[in-house]
């Protein structure tokens, strides 16, 4: 089983965070965050990913602290579940509608960090979420983890639909590129390392 357990604490944040990559798509979440509880769910369901994460954070000044620091946490987590990254499919690509929006997200698990975020929200806010933490929250994932991420919103108008959609991609794509294939020795890259 590729699995990992993070425990971070800052003066900001107290969060612990289990990671199953060969789970079934269990969720027990939470932030206090509840839209990123709903998204961090959904990650997990649609990557079949098994994801525990408990966070105490400085609420009362905002959401930002939380949420980037559950996206570093999260980002080492896969880190350290995925170790050798040995037989894996290296890449990823899924393109998902949610209503009115579709999200298309790529991913090379590469060790090599790299973000490309192209969305534009039609609202600041998502009931009391800021619509601009979903880039920061992906971002922290993505220097903690070592992976390419691309995530190219296509169209939408809802903004709840919007983020709904990356985050299902997200976790799709992130399925695939973890998978194992079976005729691939040592790590797929030409280089013999990744």
């Amino acid at each position: 089983m590729r699995s990992a357990r993070v425990n971070r604490t800052t003066n900001e944040t107290d969060i612990s965070i289990s990671l199953s990559i060969d789970g079934s798509g269990q969720a027990k979440i939470a932030t206090g965050v509840g839209f990123l509880d709903h998204m961090l769910t959904l990650w997990a369901v649609h990557g079949l990913f098994d994801l525990e994460i408990q966070a105490q954070g400085d609420l009362h000044v905002d959401y930002h602290h939380t949420v980037e620091d559950v996206g570093i946490g999260l980002g080492m987590a896969i880190s350290r579940a995925m170790k050798d990254l040995k037989g894996i499919n290296r890449y990823g690509l899924k393109v998902i509608p949610m209503e009115e929006s579709l999200c298309e997200v790529a991913l090379d698990f590469c060790n090599r960090p790299f973000f490309v975020f192209n969305c534009s929200f039609p609202t600041e806010k998502i009931g009391a979420f800021d619509t601009e933490l979903v880039e920061e929250f992906l971002r922290a994932v993505v220097v903690n983890s070592g992976i390419t991420l691309h995530v190219n919103v296509r169209y939408g108008k809802n903004s709840h639909h919007i983020a709904e959609a990356i985050f299902k991609a997200f976790g799709r794509a992130l399925n695939q590129a973890t998978g194992i294939n079976p005729n691939t020795e040592g790590v797929p890259s030409s280089k013999g390392m990744l």
